[in-house]
């Protein structure tokens, strides 16, 4: 730590616990990854196949669409054939979160002042209460009451805030206060403003993410760039990242923001240089494979792929597993040792790939 300068990643924001399941949230939890399913919850087949594929790729929470009594319905087997917790998504429809309650997710997602009445919000605290389980407050700028928008001039961060507050007094006023809040915009800056906001003003641990932040390469990019602000602040309990993309790609994403920061790690690290003109062998070919070999691997550990002669000794040196290029062959090293000179670019493909799965072979043995 340099002296003068803030720590990075802030300390975390101090928060109540929640449990979702048997997994903790806020209180010194460790921040937590979920998704969301974008199937039709009433085909349990294809949702159970995503969900599998989600916790497959590190996702802890998963939240499905309920938008229905047939969808309500089949979460009693989507339930009992999974070992993720699955959280109710239900707007407008208190019935619909007391069935999904009865057939046993582990939380709901739901804005109690939209759910149908006061009544209506009376029978949804009392299920989740009785069953012990939480009720997320999830506010986006789409969805801001237009009072609260009149007053605000627009979704500001302040609206999002204000919204949230008003949603969380109904369950506060039932003596329900197992909550957890999501304040979510599509704009980075009031994302990160309405989040600074809510953290000052409640200690109800913080779900975060941007919402509708667009396909894998900007929606990553504004993930990333918001997400980090705030875990970089201490900010955050549970994320999402939101792609209009295969949901098991957000976990990629989501897993490399809490690595950057060092809050998380899952799977190994691979460390690749941008390419230049003194590449000289098939740079990209061969990171992208070792990538995707590596896709499913949970183990923590380094491999650097590296393209030329001036980095790529060093960088590969000092991975668990590496290759570096020179001039239409390469060297691979393991633990800072030469393993073998391999020349010709689809020779060096094959070796290293040889060599990556000779050493995953001996980690699972050990």
């Amino acid at each position: 730590m340099f002296p003068g300068f803030p720590a990075i990643p802030a300390p975390r924001r101090s928060t109540r616990t929640v449990y979702v399941g048997a997994v903790g949230i806020g209180g010194g939890h460790p921040v937590r990854v979920q998704s969301m399913t974008n199937t039709d919850t009433r085909d349990v087949e294809a949702t159970l196949s995503q969900i599998g594929a989600l916790q497959q790729a590190g996702c802890e929470i998963v939240r499905l669409a309920v938008l229905n009594t047939e969808a309500a319905e089949a979460l009693r087997r989507i339930c009992a054939e999974t070992s993720v917790p699955l959280i109710a998504d239900i707007h407008f429809d208190a019935r619909l979160a007391v069935m999904a309650v009865e057939a046993g997710v582990k939380g709901l997602r739901i804005n109690p002042g939209n759910i149908g009445g006061p009544d209506k919000v009376d029978r949804v605290a009392h299920a989740a209460r009785a069953a012990g389980i939480p009720i997320r407050i999830g506010v986006n700028s789409g969805s801001v009451n237009r009072d609260i928008l009149r007053k605000h001039g627009g979704p500001t961060p302040e609206a999002l805030v204000e919204s949230a507050l008003e949603h969380a007094r109904l369950l506060e006023d039932r003596g329900f206060h197992d909550i957890k809040i999501s304040l979510k915009s599509s704009s980075v800056r009031h994302t990160v403003a309405a989040y600074r906001l809510m953290s000052r003003t409640v200690d109800y641990p913080l779900h975060i993410g941007v919402t509708e932040a667009g396909t894998m390469l900007r929606g990553a990019v504004k993930s990333s760039v918001g997400l980090g602000v705030l875990l970089a602040e201490g900010i955050g309990d549970t994320l999402r990242v939101s792609l209009t993309a295969d949901p098991v790609e957000e976990m990629l994403v989501a897993w490399e923001i809490l690595r950057s920061l060092g809050l998380r790690a899952r799977g190994p690290e691979i460390v690749s240089c941008p390419t230049c003109g003194r590449t000289e062998i098939g740079l990209m070919e061969l990171a992208q494979a070792v990538e995707e070999r590596l896709r499913h691997v949970e183990e923590v550990f380094t491999v650097a792929v590296m393209g030329c002669v001036v980095n790529g000794p060093g960088e590969a040196r000092e991975a668990d597993i590496g290759v570096a290029g020179g001039r239409d062959s390469g060297l691979i090293f393991r633990k800072g040792e030469v393993l073998r000179r391999v020349r010709g670019r689809d020779e060096l493909l094959a070796a290293f790939m040889e060599e990556l799965d000779r050493f995953l072979a001996e980690r699972a043995a050990s």
